[in-house]
């Protein structure tokens, strides 16, 4: 029988000790770690709070919920960030002793009242009579609306293929330029000053049944709105642009031969100051700079185009030639040369076309499909002038990788410098138009006498171009390509910065005339007097 005790006696001492030792350690420990160790931090933003208590069925459900609730907190304070704010997230992080990225290239964006922008394309079913209906091109940020013609894999939905209007470029430009990547909010900062006013819109609004006043007003009101703006005292407005989507022809009735076709845009003091990017330069020694007209191609990323352009490389192309376009019976003997190129087309085996006679009200040249499918079965594709020297066509052939044919030095080589070659033999055949119209060439066999190897360059050259002739979807960015508005904007930092130098301004005085153009020719081009079409 054991002793009283056996359990609560000495046997339970060694228990106690070790009790009491680890106490003292513990708090020996405590001490420490509060007075002594790092401070307590917050959990990082991004640790989930479900996280913390998975372990705990009703917290769970609680934290979850209310993780949810900070989420959408989170995401309508970013928001809501203040312009300055943002601004400052679009710029470009400069690390410790590195060079800022945008120096020479920021650019300020007036903020314009809406009536020379939003106002103007708000009405945009006025323009139904005469131009049809603008206001299905204008969805999409400008780009009109998606196209899902699947036939033979030509344009896939998926791609950024859209139904876009070729004089569409105002609304496309300015939302390309919301997300470049330098801009600033402050214009002292800005190398150059960009003026959303769309222009090209305002002359369809106005364009038939009205006066010449009513013509001008919008650009009137806009030239005495920037010219009491402190931005345009720093250089006269010489370092300002703006975005005319139509031809230069449409802003200078002053040098038309019909007094009453377009409006004096370019003509009045603030165009003639101001860098105007429009679809065809005048070539007249003004301050209008061409950029390529819109297609229909407008990729998200890198990996768009780059896919296309595998795509187009491997096409078999059936036909030697092709046209697509409506006869010009109507216009001046000068650039009569399309009808001689379509006679030429039809009488050959080796050339196939759309027709898009007028009289017939054909639509086969304005369906997106029908024209891409035919310019990648193609080699060559003809490109002779129509209404003006331009044709969108060019551009539309190139983004198929066709090779374009042109008659006029006036339809790419002295107009599109910053986005094409200096030597057109490269991506190009030119057959003068002279030549074609006097009856003296084949088209045929010039374009069979160019060696199959040179033509398998002059196509890798197209295919190679076709970035630089596109505009990128404005709702994304192209991650390392440069498309036509980036060439464009670069084009002006750099005019601007010659004219900064002084290599635009009499030495040591102010500018006494208009800087040259740099698209300028002395070669007679043709003045319109009939209206722009839309299968140019």
């Amino acid at each position: 029988m054991e002793k009283p005790g056996a359990y609560g006696g000495k046997r339970c001492r060694p228990r106690l000790l070790l009790l009491a030792a680890l106490s003292w350690l513990l708090m020996v420990y405590l001490h420490v770690a509060v007075f002594h160790g790092p401070p307590v931090v917050s959990s990082p933003p991004h640790t989930s709070l479900v996280a913390v208590a998975s372990d705990c069925d009703d917290c769970h459900r609680f934290l979850l919920r209310q993780e949810e609730q900070l989420k959408k907190m989170g995401s309508a304070s970013a928001g809501a960030l203040p312009a300055a704010a943002a601004e400052e997230q679009r710029r470009p992080r400069r690390g410790a002793g590195s060079e800022d990225t945008c120096r020479g290239r920021y650019v300020y964006i007036h903020d314009l009242p809406p009536r020379f922008n939003a106002d103007i394309i708000r009405n945009c079913r006025k323009t139904e009579d005469h131009w049809g209906d603008m206001c299905r091109f204008l969805s999409n940020a400008g780009l009109g609306r998606p196209l899902a013609d699947r036939v033979d894999g030509v344009i896939r939905s998926e791609g950024g293929w859209y139904d876009t209007h070729q004089f569409a470029l105002d609304a496309i430009f300015h939302n390309r330029m919301k997300q470049y990547e330098c801009l600033t909010a402050n214009s002292a900062e800005a190398s150059a000053v960009f003026v959303p006013f769309y222009a090209g819109f305002d002359f369809v609004r106005y364009h038939w049944g009205y006066d010449n006043a009513t013509r001008d007003a919008a650009s009137a009101d806009l030239t005495a709105w920037l010219m009491a703006r402190p931005e345009w005292a720093r250089m006269g407005g010489r370092d300002h642009f703006l975005v005319a989507g139509r031809t230069g022809w449409d802003f200078r009735r002053s040098n038309n031969v019909d007094p009453d076709w377009g409006n004096d845009l370019l003509v009045m003091p603030a165009g003639r100051n101001m860098s105007v990017l429009v679809l065809e330069s005048a070539m007249l020694h003004g301050t209008d700079y061409p950029v390529p007209y819109p297609t229909y191609f407008h990729p998200r990323s890198d990996a768009d185009v780059l896919r296309w352009q595998d795509r187009v490389r491997a096409r078999r192309r059936t036909w030697l030639m092709a046209f697509v376009g409506a006869p010009r019976p109507d216009v001046p003997i000068n650039i009569r040369v399309r009808d001689h190129v379509i006679a030429q087309c039809k009488a050959s085996a080796a050339c196939t076309m759309l027709g898009c006679a007028r009289a017939t009200g054909s639509t086969q040249c304005h369906t997106p499909g029908n024209i891409m499918r035919l310019f990648q079965k193609t080699v060559f594709c003809l490109q002779p002038p129509g209404d003006t020297c331009t044709r969108r066509s060019a551009f539309d052939s190139m983004v198929a990788g066709c090779i374009p044919v042109f008659f006029h030095q006036g339809s790419a080589y002295k107009q599109y410098r910053w986005h094409l070659p200096d030597d057109h033999h490269r991506y190009s055949v030119y057959i003068p138009d002279g030549d074609v119209r006097q009856r003296n060439v084949s088209i045929e066999a010039v374009l069979r006498a160019i060696p199959p190897e040179t033509v398998e360059r002059m196509r890798e050259e197209v295919i190679r171009l076709i970035p630089r002739v596109l505009y990128a979807d404005p709702r994304s960015k192209l991650e390392t390509l440069k498309d036509a508005v980036d060439i464009a904007v670069q084009g002006i930092l750099d005019t601007v910065e010659r004219i900064r130098k002084g290599e635009y301004v009499d030495s040591g005085g102010p500018v006494t005339e208009d800087p040259p153009n740099l698209f300028s020719s002395t070669e007679s081009l043709f003045r319109p007097e009939q209206p722009v079409q839309a299968d140019q």
